[in-house]
């Protein structure tokens, strides 16, 4: 009796879940510091390792289970269904820390941003403001789940490059 082939939507709901689940703790872990509308390269660093200890760890299981197989196209569906289900409770969460937890987040963001431009760039004040008023209009909600679901599809995309590459190994039709 033949094995059936492992689904890879299943490993990618299991560890989107997994990562989404991290993500939140992670940033709970930052409102805790009041550091979680402040973003920078440490924090971006980090959630990359993150999601890509998550990508690897979750196609390893997959061509574990498929008998030591996975093409390049399962690892590829994996990690982007990983890092879309991982998305997906970001934004939400996200939603709800803005919305509820922390109503003045994004204003405390803006101010933030407003400081860092006025201390690192040579814009006037009238350039700093007329840039606050464009990042303004694209920090609403639906603004911000559109371009949440994006940057999750993209950067999962490229971050499973690599790890797809390198686990995979093809059938050998016998």
């Amino acid at each position: 009796m033949e094995k059936t082939k492992p689904k890879t939507g299943k490993y990618a709901l299991t560890y989107g879940l997994i990562l989404g689940a991290v993500s939140v703790v992670f940033i709970l872990m930052l409102y805790s510091l009041d550091m979680h509308y402040q973003g920078g390269s440490m924090v971006m660093g980090i959630s990359i390792l993150i999601t890509i200890a998550m990508i690897v760890i979750g196609l390893m299981q997959f061509k574990k289970d498929n008998n030591g197989f996975m093409s390049f196209g399962e690892g590829l569906k994996i990690g982007v269904g990983i890092g879309l289900v991982a998305g997906i409770i970001g934004i939400l969460f996200n939603q709800i820390l803005a919305g509820l937890i922390d109503p003045e987040m994004m204003n405390k963001a803006m101010e933030y941003q407003k400081g860092l431009l006025a201390e690192s760039s040579k814009m006037t004040p009238d350039q700093i403001e007329a840039q606050m008023e464009t990042i303004k209009k694209f920090s609403t909600p639906s603004m911000q789940i559109v371009f949440g679901l994006v940057y999750s599809v993209v950067v999962s995309f490229l971050l499973s490059l690599i790890p797809a590459l390198i686990l995979k190994k093809k059938e050998t039709i016998q």
